[in-house]
């Protein structure tokens, strides 16, 4: 049993593991992520999930994610990443190894944030705090060149209204893709990927 760091606790969670790991201004509280872990209860999985609560600073974020899933096996870990989340995941997927599921991933999202610097809050946990440019300096740290096609299943609404969808097709070119109809960028469909979410990570299962 692998040893691993989550936010609140070290605990020995069994392998594999599913992580989800939420957007912009988002949290462990969230629409998707309350879904993935009733599901996972349901199936009796609950131990295998965990979604860390994130650090509005990019590189914070990342280094509670490394913290995360460094110490395990990283073929038995599945990322789930939303938005600003699949970014994230695909910089861990590409550094360690694993493979992750995106949902409306955002592709550039130093682009994106950089037209909304200044005040914000956490929409979850009403944490208040100011977008900067380091932040957006820090995001573009993040990025990677090239991705490994064959670790990523990409699931993208048409109807996103914060994201363009073709960005997403376009970057995970390749990729497993399931490109939906209409939606929206909180993608409320999530409930019907919720066994394609479990297929994909139990494919990888070691």
């Amino acid at each position: 049993m692998t040893q691993c760091c989550w936010r609140w606790r070290v605990v020995l969670p069994p392998e594999p593991v599913l992580v989800y790991v939420h957007g912009f201004n988002s949290s462990a509280l969230s629409y998707k992520a309350g879904l993935l872990r009733e599901h996972m209860a349901k199936l009796g999985l609950a131990d295998h999930y965990t979604c860390p609560e994130l650090s509005h600073r990019p590189a914070q974020a990342m280094a509670q994610l490394v913290e995360l899933i460094a110490p395990c096996d990283p073929r038995g870990v599945t990322l789930v990443g939303s938005s600003l989340g699949g970014f994230y995941a695909t910089a861990l997927v590409e550094r360690f190894g694993a493979r992750a599921v995106l949902v409306n991933p955002a592709v550039r999202p130093y682009e994106l944030l950089a037209g909304f610097l200044g005040p914000q809050k956490n929409l979850y946990t009403d944490e208040a705090y100011e977008l900067t440019p380091q932040h957006i300096t820090e995001l573009r740290a993040l990025e990677v060149e090239t991705i490994t096609s064959s670790r990523y299943l990409l699931i993208t609404a048409t109807g996103d209204e914060v994201l363009d969808y073709r960005a997403g097709v376009e970057r995970y070119a390749g990729c497993e893709q399931i490109v939906v109809s209409g939606g929206d960028h909180g993608f409320r469909e999530f409930s019907d990927y919720l066994d394609t979410v479990i297929a994909f990570w139990q494919s990888g299962r070691v």
